[in-house]
């Protein structure tokens, strides 16, 4: 068992939890990590492995619920004479006006309860993580991490949109997400390494983002994240007469809506049997559909690839990450493939390897493969934050 100070970090979705036990000893040290996964399903399953044995997961089957899947996650890792965190880290997805790490109390808890509205399908499952983690543990600080955050200098005319000046004022925007998979690409390589350059984070959720100097000009997710280009079941843009369509042709209420643009479209929809692109590609060959979501999933990324190039002046790097950039060699190459006017050509032997570099020599942009860690990240910020409090607090500081 290590003294080093630990930092717990939660990641809920609204039938899931992943955590990760980090320790600050002088590096960063993954201590272990689990999931809760298919919440309220036959097939939910509570894991845990500690990242000294890799070959050993403890596997249970699932709470029901997520307050109760908190509470199992902690008794899990209590059971495996894990240390206890000295703060607990949580990724929150949309932090409006909010733009850094900041400990979770009474006054944060109520804006992120009145921000619901404007991420109804994440922020009541993080609420009630966030609730029941400091329930397990109340003595130690709770730090919310946003998604939202990378993107906050986005420039006005990426930022705004084309709706009248109340909508806007009342925090109608572009928001943009997955940022702290971004946060965490660009402190890997380093901005000057990126350059102008296109994050490719495409996974169950997918977005582009552009960035010059580490900073975000242009995302393709915009108000939520089911905005940008199609998803596993999520549908990308619309355009709002879909809706209009829905609403007036179809009768669907708002609720029916959100279920069909977040949970019924993208990939799954297209296909008609899945949004799981491994699955969609091991039947490309016989299944019409199934070939033609894959189709319109790279032409799509595509399209977003060459919008933001346009908005950078050039592109110099384009990184894939998440779980289908990091591990579909098929889709990193269909969707380069029609990129050649950018500079992107891809090495076919590299590219099966999952190399760390995936570009051919005579490629003028640099084509890069990173394994994201948005775990790290937020146990980063936490202790970070968690440590200048305590510096403040001692000697000499601001209790």
């Amino acid at each position: 068992m290590t003294e080093a100070p630990c930092v717990l970090c939660l990641n809920s979705g609204s039938s899931s939890l992943k955590f990760a036990l980090y320790a600050f000893d002088g590096a960063e040290r993954l201590l272990a990590s689990g999931a809760v996964e298919d919440l309220d399903t036959p097939n939910g399953r509570l894991w845990v492995r500690r990242a000294a044995d890799q070959n050993r997961v403890e596997e249970r089957r699932a709470p029901p619920d997520l307050q109760a899947a908190t509470a199992a996650a902690f008794a899990a890792l209590r059971q495996m004479s894990l240390p206890l965190p000295a703060a607990v880290g949580h990724r929150v997805v949309f932090g409006g006006a909010h733009v850094r790490p900041q400990r979770i109390d009474q006054p944060l808890l109520a804006d992120l309860r009145a921000m619901v509205p404007f991420a109804p399908l994440h922020m009541p499952a993080e609420l009630t993580v966030i609730e029941a983690a400091r329930r397990e543990q109340p003595s130690v600080p709770h730090v919310a991490c946003f998604d939202t955050a990378f993107h906050h200098r986005l420039p006005q005319v990426a930022q705004r949109l084309a709706l009248p000046r109340a909508f806007s004022d009342e925090g109608v925007r572009r928001y943009g997400f997955h940022g702290l998979s971004c946060e965490f690409v660009v402190s890997t390589l380093g901005a000057a390494a990126v350059g102008r350059g296109i994050i490719a984070h495409l996974g169950h959720g997918a977005s582009m983002t552009a960035v010059r100097d580490g900073v975000s000009v242009d995302t393709s997710m915009g108000f939520t994240p089911a905005g940008g280009f199609m998803m596993s079941t999520r549908t990308g843009d619309l355009d709002p007469g879909v809706i209009v369509y829905m609403t007036r042709q179809k009768h669907l209420d708002a609720d029916r809506i959100e279920h069909v643009v977040n949970r019924e479209s993208g990939l799954a929809g297209v296909s008609g049997s899945s949004g799981d692109m491994k699955t969609l590609l091991d039947r490309r060959d016989t299944d019409r559909l199934a070939e033609l979501a894959v189709q319109m999933f790279c032409y799509q990324a595509r399209k977003q690839i060459g919008a933001l190039a346009a908005a950078l002046g050039g592109l110099d790097t384009l990184i894939f990450t998440g779980g289908i950039g990091e591990r579909a060699a098929l889709i990193r190459a269909e969707i380069c493939e029609e990129l050649r006017h950018l500079g992107c050509l891809v090495d076919p032997t590299l590219n099966a390897r999952h190399a760390a570099v995936i570009s051919a020599p005579d490629g003028a942009c640099t084509i890069r493969v990173v394994e994201t860690n948005e775990n790290l990240m937020i146990a980063r910020h936490t202790y970070a934050l968690t440590s200048l409090e305590s510096t403040a607090s001692g000697p000499g500081g601001t209790p």
